[in-house]
């Protein structure tokens, strides 16, 4: 199937060419790109290029009010958006118009103002204290844990099945107890394995450490972990956690996971996209090994589709030991989640005598950033007008991923003597964490995902309703160690009609290109048939096979080509594998493996509240004006020639832990590279950088609409510059870019832009666009453009 069209909106590229006969005026050629819409044979029919998507959408009703409320955000949040980025712009004039007086008043940074970006060697489990001297406190900590009361039974349960699903709350000890049992009971007395699997990286990390402390044994010997780019495992480790992602790429070079006696699915009611995966292999893979034990924990009740889906296996209850909490609806339907959590948070605070910390669950970062900032100043606004009142102190504490490691460990700590603390998390906080002394839990009903829209190719990062199930877990975040109260910013009717029972699962919502590579890696061809818990619809297996052979990584039958098995070689996103194996013959691999590192994790610029101008002022220091991605390069490359200085990190607002972690990603890729026979070599030619990059993004491709706004050429979707892009405030805007992502989020925002040449599209991805040719004669005396020639 091939469509064509000529791309509305004017995608020429003008080009003054020598005349002749200068006396009559020159000629102009314009070249059109034309975009074609092409089908391999095996998605014939099966794919439909839309504006429009239906993806699934993880809500119950999309007219009901919580949806609604959602899709609105908070007035509060906007308000203090539009108050900061006036305040910006107010600032800027005035630095243009007073350059001379900036420059003598330039602001000074001081080594110590931002101390989450120098060098620390914490890891994310500082807040677990060790107790490698005292090892009988050790002991009866493991002992006053609630799993410790039926070690026997579900041990004897273990033997006796093949396949166990374990239900526990947070806080009972499944995932630290349950290892050191199994390795206890000699399950790894062979040289074998034992493995428990995390959805995230922070809590394998953590947990691996607090299990070696209790082993009294050094992490990375008989107890490690392994993380995305990160392996801290020996010969002697006996007990692995990993991620999820981890476990599934093992699957490529041992099928069947041989090394491996136990394997524990920890946190199973999560259900991340690897982790359903891994529950159609290990189905397989536990029907043809007689030996291997499998262990499924949940923290939720909702095991019987576990159960089923494995044949109705054992379900085993971890008595719980968890305190009463009483639940409060509100009367009325909320329209402003933040503004109603702060009054709720203030109340608690000025009218509950009793102790007990607070915990206010958020969808997000700026939300959490505006409720922790008002909160603050309602305080201080009630002690200015009540003197004579005491006022206890009130710590307030935000706790979301992107925040550094040191800061996030702050909640952890004790609570002021006399005060409390208050803590405002995103969904983090419902079962990776566990945070002692929590009374009272203030639930806003949202939270923050990330859904595919297949039609479109964009990734959604909007605000949803929770679920039931959700709400439950949040609740009970209030009876960890004592009676507790969780009020719900949602009226019961609306927590009974407007909340869906759980989650939809990740995979049903994800671009599942990642996922289609490797069960093709793993030579399963029949992607329809593979035995999934909950199917992805078909548009996004379909859409997802699509990029897969927009990329070369599938042929037109859809099997897997040479490029798409090297391409799976590397843990990354299909388009940077492929970015990664055209740098190789393009002679750029070495700039392009630190580009592809510098997007493997989160941003390596931090914006601390209250310096954001200050950053976004060191953050331009380094932007190269055509390109995000030699952006991203030339920080890399300054850090390095500034001897990777945390001081220097410090004074340019970058988090040097971070960027240390990109020189690991680094050094990781370089051994794949090595390991593969694959050369690395450097150039200082940008264009061949770009044109590299143009390569692997061509299908994410947008031109100019109007001043300010972008459109993708295949599908139409308005793309606009995100305003930390380099790209951003050029004095003139490229006609034509690739970007590394599109994120809807207030807009559809570009992540990561670079200036591409509509020659380079044609050239490098030629099965989407071409180039026609027109010629135009322009009057040399009055400059009027003619007609195109026929």
């Amino acid at each position: 199937m091939d469509s064509r069209h000529e791309f509305s909106g004017s995608t020429k590229r003008m080009r003054r060419l020598e005349s002749e006969h200068d006396d009559d005026g020159d000629d102009e050629t314009i070249s059109h790109l034309i975009v074609h819409q092409k089908l391999p044979p095996f998605l014939d029919g099966k794919i439909r290029f839309s504006k429009q998507s239906n993806p699934v959408l993880p809500v119950k009703d999309p007219t009901c009010d919580m949806a609604v409320n959602a899709k609105k955000g908070s007035q509060l949040v906007k308000e203090m958006r539009l108050q900061k980025e006036a305040k910006k712009a107010q600032k800027k004039e005035w630095e243009l118009k007073n350059t001379q007086i900036g420059e003598i008043m330039k602001v000074k940074h001081d080594d110590d103002k931002d101390k989450s970006t120098s060098s620390y060697k914490d890891k994310y489990s500082k807040h677990m204290d060790k107790e490698k001297s005292d090892r009988r406190k050790i002991t009866a900590q493991r002992k006053s844990l609630p799993v410790y009361s039926c070690r026997d039974e579900l041990l004897h349960l273990v033997k006796e099945n093949a396949i166990v699903i374990v239900v526990g709350e947070t806080g009972s000890g499944k995932t630290t107890q349950l290892t050191q049992y199994l390795y206890e009971e000699g399950y790894a007395d062979d040289g074998s394995c034992i493995a428990c699997t995390q959805p995230r990286r922070v809590a394998a990390m953590s947990v691996a450490q607090r299990v070696a402390d209790e082993m009294n044994v050094a992490l990375g010997k008989e107890v490690g972990y392994s993380i995305r780019f990160e392996d801290n495992t020996s010969d002697r480790t006996r007990i692995k956690y990993m991620t999820d992602g981890i476990l599934l790429r093992e699957s490529l070079s041992d099928p069947d996971l041989e090394k491996y006696s136990c394997i524990i699915m920890d946190e199973a009611h999560e259900r991340s996209l690897n982790t359903d995966i891994l529950f159609g292999l290990l189905k397989k893979i536990a029907a043809q090994r007689n030996d291997l034990r499998l262990i499924i924990t949940s923290a939720t009740m909702d095991a019987g589709k576990f159960s089923n889906f494995f044949g109705l296996v054992p379900v085993f209850k971890i008595p719980g030991r968890t305190f009463p909490v009483e639940i409060f609806h509100s009367a009325n339907v909320v329209s402003d989640f933040v503004a109603q959590a702060v009054s709720q948070a203030v109340n608690i605070h000025l009218a509950s005598k009793e102790s007990g910390d607070i915990l206010i669950f958020m969808p997000g970062q700026e939300e959490i950033e505006v409720t922790c900032d008002k909160i603050s100043e309602r305080i201080e606004y009630v002690k200015s007008q009540s003197a004579e009142v005491e006022i206890s102190e009130l710590k307030i504490l935000p706790m979301y991923s992107a925040l550094p490691p040191e800061k996030q460990a702050e909640v952890f700590k004790e609570a002021p003597k006399g005060g409390r603390k208050c803590i405002v998390a995103t969904n983090i906080a419902e079962t990776s964490l566990t945070v002692d002394g929590v009374k009272y839990v203030i639930d806003s009903g949202y939270s923050r995902l990330k859904v595919f829209q297949p039609k479109m190719g964009i990734d959604a990062l909007l605000i949803y309703p929770i679920s039931q199930a959700n709400a439950n877990q949040r609740a009970g975040r209030a009876g960890r160690t004592s009676a507790g109260v969780c009020y719900r910013l949602y009226t019961e009717n609306q927590y009974r009609d407007e909340l869906l029972v759980s989650s939809v699962p990740e995979i049903q919502r994800s671009n599942l290109s990642n996922v289609i590579l490797l069960l093709k890696s793993l030579n399963i061809e029949d992607l329809m048939s593979f035995k999934f818990m909950d199917p992805p619809p078909e548009d996004n297996m379909w859409n997802s096979m699509y990029q897969l052979w927009m990329l070369g990584a599938l042929d037109n039958h859809g099997k897997l080509t040479r490029l798409g098995r090297d391409m799976a070689n590397f843990p990354l996103d299909p388009t940077m594998s492929k970015m990664v194996i055209e740098s190789i013959e393009d002679d750029c691999s070495n700039e392009v493996l630190i580009i592809v590192s510098m997007l493997s994790g989160p941003t390596v610029f931090y914006r601390p509240e209250g310096r954001e101008e200050d950053s976004d002022r060191e953050r331009e220091r380094f932007y190269i004006h055509d390109s995000d991605h030699l952006t991203l390069l030339n920080v890399y490359k300054q850090w390095q020639r500034n001897n990777e200085s945390s001081n220097w990190c410090s004074l340019r607002f970058i988090n040097n832990r971070m960027m240390v972690k990109v020189k690991d990603v680094v050094d990781q890729l370089k051994h794949i590279m090595r390991t593969h026979k694959y050369s690395i070599r450097s150039t200082k030619d940008e264009d061949k950088i770009k044109r590299c990059i143009c390569k692997s993004y061509f299908h994410q491709a947008a031109m100019l609409k109007n001043l300010k706004e972008y459109q993708n050429l295949r599908t139409g979707m308005p793309c606009h510059l995100h305003p930390t892009s380099a790209l951003f405030n050029a004095g003139s805007l490229p006609k034509y870019i690739i970007y590394h992502e599109l994120i809807m989020t207030t807009k559809e925002y570009m992540q990561c832009a670079t200036a591409v040449q509509a020659e380079w599209l044609a050239e490098l991805g030629p099965m989407f666009y071409s180039l026609r040719t027109s010629s135009y004669s322009v009057d040399g005396r009055r400059g009027i453009l003619g007609l195109p020639s026929r």
